[in-house]
């Protein structure tokens, strides 16, 4: 099971990105733009999820396609939850106790690419090496 230290030392070490405190929990940022986030159970979401999301730790991302959010879902309906908000999309939330370290690593680096401008993708990539 990942933990939000897990996400915290994937995102350490991904070129400009920066954490935040926000209202609803902890969230991650490429040159202001929100790649990762704690999710809050907040009225305007469905009852079913808000649920879930108030009883664990649930964790956003952006993805590159709304496609993709679904094929998630479809592969694993246990750890990817349907739907949060219409707001921010393309995106996908999860239960961090469905997720391992690893999955995780490559949920927050993509979504960190999703956001992040060419240059900094650059500098990651020759980084990697």
């Amino acid at each position: 099971m990942a933990t939000l230290d897990d996400l915290r030392g994937t995102a350490a070490v991904l070129p400009g990105s920066e954490e935040r405190a926000m209202t609803g929990g902890a969230a991650w940022f490429v040159r202001n733009k929100l790649y990762a986030w704690e999710c809050h159970p907040w009225p305007s979401i469905p009852d079913d999820m808000r649920a879930i999301i108030a009883s664990e730790l649930v964790v956003g991302v952006k993805v590159a396609d709304p496609i993709d959010a679904l094929a998630l879902v479809e592969m694993e309906p246990d750890v990817f939850l349907r739907t949060t908000t219409p707001w921010g999309e393309p995106k996908i939330a999860f239960r961090m106790a469905g997720i391992d370290e690893d999955h995780l690593a490559e949920l927050v680096t993509e979504a960190w690419r999703v956001q992040a401008p060419k240059y900094l993708r650059r500098e990651f990539d020759e980084q990697a090496g």
